[in-house]
This record gives structure tokens, C-alpha cells and sequence, in this order.
């Protein structure tokens, strides 16, 4: 069957790996924190009461989506559609488009940024591919307004950080569960490995100075990836919770 997501694709590469996928996560976390329509998902009580696990979903789901036969691939991102619709029903209102934009924009964002800080810089049509990909997601979620191709969605990109974002209670709120469930010190390498990929417009609202402490560990990191030792290293960061789930990300592909 075809695969929704060609098997040669620089994103199966991209969301193939652990430590990248990690780091998707990390950034979606701040950026989501400062959007403008949080309070949905404070509506259900799901994101204050497990912010991580709710977050990490997103990221799970993209992933399953990106691997899975398109057939499949369709039908998830259906069910998502319709999750989201309930959602509405019972709040008696409609989520905002831009607000389904943002999420996705964050995935496109994320996927690049965060390759590029772990791996190499992604030429002219390596971007392109990782667009087109969530394009398509987009699509079958019936948003509107997506930019026909990625050099468009730049500048589509920084209308929703200069319109969609705001620092809230619910962002003070969010990263203080992210402490409580992290611990002090996954929180800091939460938070500097953030600083690595957030846009400026985040890192602004954040209060964020731009200087990660990460960066001069980066090339140390990649070197231990080669020696295997990276195991040990994620295996001191990860919560308990999520070990087996991020381990299954590496011998999955």
C-alpha cells in the first residue's frame, strides 16, 4: 500500500529520531504556552492537569501519521477533525482556523528547526518536502488560507507570531506544571534547549535571553551519538514515564 509519507522522504528522517522528536516537543511547549486560544484545551482540564502528556500526544500522533500507509494516515487524521468538533459542541463554540494553523505551522516550524540544531542545515528543497507533508495534513483537516508552497509560508508564519500569541496566565500557569512534572533539572534543559529553536517573537514573550547554555554541548552530544552513548544521556533526561515511548522512536523506523 502506498505510504502516506514516501519511505525516502527528509521527513521520515527528521521524525525518525528520538533526541529530534524531543526537541519538536520541546519547542512546540513554548511556543503553545503563549498561543492565544490555550484556554481550549483548559476547557477540557486535559492540558493543566498532564501538560506533558497532552503536548507529547501531538507529537505522537503527527508521528504516527507520518509513518503510517496514507489510507491510515487519512482516516487518524479524520478522527482528530472530528475529536476537535466535539470539542466544539460541547463548549458552544468554534475553534478558531488560525488556532488549528498555529498547531500545524508549529510542526512545520519544529521539524526544521530542530533537525537543523541536531543534524545539518535542510537545503531549498528538503523545506519544501517538510511543507508539503503537513500541507496535506492540513488539507484533510479542511484548513483554510494554507500558502500554496514553504517560501510563502514564511511569511504567513510571522503574521501568526506577530498576531496569534500573547503572554498569559495560562502561560505562567502551563510552565509551572512543566517544572512540577519535569523536576528542576529536566526544566532547565527544557527550557535551554528552547532557546535553541524558538522563533524571536517566542523568545521575546518568554522574557527568554537568546544565548542557550546547550549550544556549546551540541557538537559534545553529536559526538556521543557516534560512541552510543546518547542512550545514557536521554536515559538521565526522560521522565519514567516516557522512556519506552521515546526508545520505540529509534527501532521503529
Amino acid at each position: 500500500m502506498k505510504p502516506f509519507v514516501k519511505e525516502d522522504s527528509i521527513v521520515r528522517e527528521i521524525w525518525g529520531k528520538s533526541d529530534t522528536v524531543l526537541l519538536i516537543f520541546a519547542g512546540a511547549a513554548a511556543e503553545f504556552a503563549l498561543n492565544k486560544a490555550v484556554d481550549w484545551l483548559y476547557f477540557t482540564g486535559k492540558l493543566p492537569a498532564d501538560p506533558l502528556g497532552r503536548l507529547f500526544s501531538t507529537v505522537t500522533y503527527a508521528r504516527n501519521i507520518i509513518f503510517a500507509e496514507e489510507a491510515h494516515a487519512l482516516q487518524t487524521i479524520d478522527s482528530i477533525y472530528h475529536i476537535h468538533k466535539a470539542v466544539e459542541q460541547k463548549r458552544d463554540a468554534t475553534i478558531p482556523d488560525w488556532a488549528y494553523r498555529d498547531v500545524l505551522f508549529m510542526l512545520i516550524h519544529y521539524s526544521i528547526a530542530s533537525y537543523e540544531v541536531l543534524e545539518r542545515k535542510l537545503i531549498a528543497v528538503e523545506k519544501q518536502e517538510v511543507y508539503d507533508v503537513f500541507y496535506r495534513f492540513g488539507e484533510q483537516m479542511q484548513l483554510k488560507d494554507l500558502a500554496p508552497d514553504y517560501v510563502s509560508w514564511l511569511t504567513q508564519r510571522e503574521e501568526h507570531l506577530n498576531n496569534n500569541l500573547k503572554k498569559s496566565d495560562y502561560t505562567e500557569d502551563l510552565f509551572k506544571q512543566y517544572k512540577k512534572h519535569l523536576g528542576s533539572i529536566r526544566y532547565f534543559f527544557l527550557i535551554e534547549g528552547q532557546k535553541l529553536l524558538i522563533p524571536e517573537q517566542v523568545s521575546i514573550l518568554l522574557g527568554f535571553k537568546r544565548f542557550s547554555m546547550l549550544t556549546p554541548i551540541i557538537p559534545i552530544y553529536k559526538l556521543s551519538r557516534s560512541l552510543k552513548l546518547d542512550v545514557l544521556v536521554k536515559a538521565l533526561l526522560l521522565p519514567e514515564s516516557y522512556k519506552e515511548q521515546i526508545n520505540e522512536i529509534d527501532v521503529a523506523v
